[in-house]
């Protein structure tokens, strides 16, 4: 029963949501195109020409948002373990981001050429087991971080999703032996009583080149 009035309230937060009409309205496939928006008309992140990485992509709301603001020219590649259906000037790859051969594919994609925004919203299928979530949520931002050390160009810039918790503090720490400049953004439209935060470093030290996950 308890399980059933969350998920109705849930349901109603939902679709009474600013941000979820808004995406309707204008054409978004999710609400979370205006974090992405948002962070971005503040840090420029989505400069037109370069690579971008979209990882945990679907249903391909960044994609949009990045796509759109690179006025065709550069490419997106976007991966997700998920289906998403096609984008203008978007590379889908499906797969799970833990398995070497969606890395490999996705560094074959890149060829050689270094991204110049990594972007990470990726989340775990959540257990309901708060320490067992959080856990795998920094799994996947760490797994993010060192795709950043192998293919972000020294110059770009790493927008991660994490959320506050176990881990969290560990995680800063690596992210600040790993950019020269890391600050934290909460757009509006990340609700508030969201434990979520987006980590965005800049200016990578010491990147290593087209080096393979080790298995």
């Amino acid at each position: 029963m308890k399980r059933n009035r969350t998920s109705r309230a849930w349901m109603r937060e939902h679709v009474t949501d600013l941000y979820v009409r808004k995406a309707r309205a204008e054409g978004y496939r999710s609400r979370a195109a205006y974090k992405l928006a948002e962070i971005d008309d503040r840090d420029r992140l989505i400069r037109p020409g370069d690579t971008v990485v979209d990882l945990g992509a679907a249903p391909g709301g960044w994609s949009q948002v990045a796509a759109q603001r690179m006025k065709g020219r550069g490419r997106v590649l976007a991966l997700d373990r998920l289906e998403m259906d096609g984008l203008a000037g978007v590379l889908f790859i499906q797969g799970d981001f833990h398995e070497e051969s969606v890395l490999r594919r996705l560094e074959t994609l890149l060829g050689g050429e270094r991204a110049g925004l990594v972007l990470s919203d990726m989340a775990p299928d959540i257990s309901g087991v708060p320490i067992s979530d959080q856990a795998r949520i920094m799994d996947l931002a760490g797994l993010s971080l060192e795709f950043c050390r192998r293919w972000l160009e020294p110059e770009g810039a790493f927008l991660v999703k994490v959320f506050q918790g176990h881990g969290y503090d560990d995680f800063v720490r690596e992210m600040k032996s790993a950019f020269r400049s890391v600050a934290t953004r909460k757009p509006e439209a990340s609700r508030d009583r969201s434990a979520e935060v987006y980590l965005l470093g800049k200016g990578l030290k010491g990147p290593e080149t087209g080096l393979k996950r080790k298995v």
